[in-house]
């Protein structure tokens, strides 16, 4: 039941991104699916894929993409 519920969330949350308009709000929910998904590694017993996804998903790409928003945005003078 647990599983069912984190497959859930992590498909609305994946989709709340792709249909996000602002950009750092669509790299705070890929982090929130990758939190969710390094949860549902953990809960079907894969500790190591859960502990790569946690870092790699849940932490280091939704900082390059907040960072890329950031680098990539005009100025206006």
């Amino acid at each position: 039941m647990l599983e069912i519920v984190l497959g859930f969330i992590i498909i609305i949350s994946a989709i709340l991104a792709l249909i996000q308009q602002d950009l750092l709000k669509a790299a705070i929910l890929t982090g929130f699916s990758g939190a969710a998904l390094a949860v549902l590694f953990q809960v079907l017993l894969a500790p190591d894929v859960a502990l790569t996804q946690a870092i790699v998903g849940a932490a280091i790409v939704p900082v390059f993409i907040a960072l890329a928003v950031k680098k990539t945005q005009r100025e206006d003078s």
